[in-house]
C-alpha cells in the first residue's frame, strides 16, 4: 500500500508540472499508525565470529594459488567493513590518501582516522582498534598510490558465496543479508558495548532517529532490568514510611481520607507472596 500511494503521489506531481492540475490532493491519513519494529539485517557476535573465520580460512586456503589476492582482500574487507562502520559506496570510494594510523587522545589507542566522501557528503570515521591490522595488511599486499583505491574490486560474489556456505545469508526475520549488512553490525555491536548511541551516529553520518529506530529498539542492552525489576521490600510498614519522609529533607504529610477502623475479630486476609 506505501507503494502504490509513493506511485500515484508521483503520477499527480508530473500532472502538476504539465498543468493538468491546479494543486495536489491531500493523500495523507487522517491519523498515525505505529509501524512495525524493524530492524536491519546484521551479524549477532557469534555469527560475525564465523564470518571473519570462514574468510581466514579461504584466505590462508588460497596461499600460493591465482586467488590469493582476492580471498586476502575479502578476509581485510570483512574486518574493515566491520570496525568502521562505512557504508559499502564509502568504502569503494575510498583512497588510501583518506586513512591516517594515528594515537587517539582520549583512549590510548592505535585507531584509523578516515575521511569519509559518500552518501551525505565529506565526513570523519574513528574506527576501533580492529580495523588497524587489516589496513596494514592491505598497505603491505598492495604497496599503493596515496590516489589509488583502498578496495578496487568488488568482492559481491565472493561475499555471497562465503555467505552460502556459512548459512548466513538471511537473519531469523529473513532478511538478506549484504556488504551493508557489516555496517549494522558495527553499529549494533557498539551499542551493545554500551557506546553512546549520538556519538555512534555522527561517527556514521546518520542521525540519532535512525540509529534509535532500526539499531537500537531491538538491543537488549537499552533495557535496564534495574529499573524495570523494582520491587518493595517485604514488610514496608506505614511506621518504615513515615520514617523514611522524616530523612527525606522538604518531604510533607499528604492528607488522607479517615477510614473506619475494622473490627479486631475479623480475620486479615495473608499477604501475597511477591515470588507468585
Amino acid at each position: 500500500m506505501h507503494h502504490e500511494m509513493v506511485t500515484l503521489r508521483q503520477v499527480l506531481k508530473t500532472a502538476i508540472r504539465h498543468g493538468w492540475l491546479a494543486s495536489l490532493p491531500d493523500m495523507s491519513i487522517p491519523y498515525g499508525a505505529s509501524g512495525k519494529i524493524v530492524h536491519r539485517a546484521w551479524f549477532s557476535p557469534e555469527e560475525y565470529r564465523r564470518l571473519y573465520e570462514a574468510t581466514r580460512s579461504q584466505a590462508r586456503a588460497a596461499r600460493g594459488k591465482s586467488w590469493q589476492w582476492a580471498a586476502s582482500q575479502l578476509h581485510d574487507y570483512v574486518l574493515f567493513m566491520a570496525n568502521t562502520g562505512l557504508r559499502p559506496d564509502e568504502a569503494n570510494n575510498l583512497e588510501y590518501r583518506d586513512v591516517s594510523i594515528v594515537e587517539d587522545d582520549s583512549t590510548g589507542e592505535t585507531i584509523l582516522e578516515i575521511e569519509v566522501r559518500g552518501k551525505r557528503g565529506v565526513g570523519y570515521c574513528k574506527s576501533t582498534t580492529g580495523a588497524v591490522r587489516p589496513f596494514e595488511r592491505l598497505v603491505t599486499r598492495n604497496t599503493p598510490q596515496p590516489i589509488d583505491r583502498v578496495f578496487p574490486a568488488n568482492h559481491k560474489k565472493q561475499f555471497n558465496k562465503v555467505l552460502e556456505e556459512q548459512n548466513l545469508q538471511f537473519d531469523r526475520s529473513g532478511n538478506r543479508r549484504t556488504a551493508y549488512s557489516l555496517r549494522h553490525t558495527y553499529i549494533c555491536l557498539r551499542l551493545l558495548e554500551g557506546a553512546d548511541i549520538y556519538q555512534i551516529a555522527k561517527n556514521c553520518r546518520t542521525s540519532v532517529e535512525m540509529t534509535e529506530r532500526y539499531y537500537a529498539s531491538h538491543i537488549k542492552t537499552s533495557l535496564d532490568a534495574a529499573a524495570i525489576n523494582v520491587m518493595k521490600p517485604r514488610g514496608y510498614s506505614v511506621g518504615q514510611r513515615a520514617a523514611d519522609r522524616e530523612r527525606t529533607p522538604g518531604a510533607t504529610e499528604v492528607s488522607r481520607p479517615v477510614v473506619a477502623r475494622r473490627s479486631k475479630s475479623r480475620q486479615v486476609a495473608p499477604s501475597r507472596d511477591r515470588d507468585v
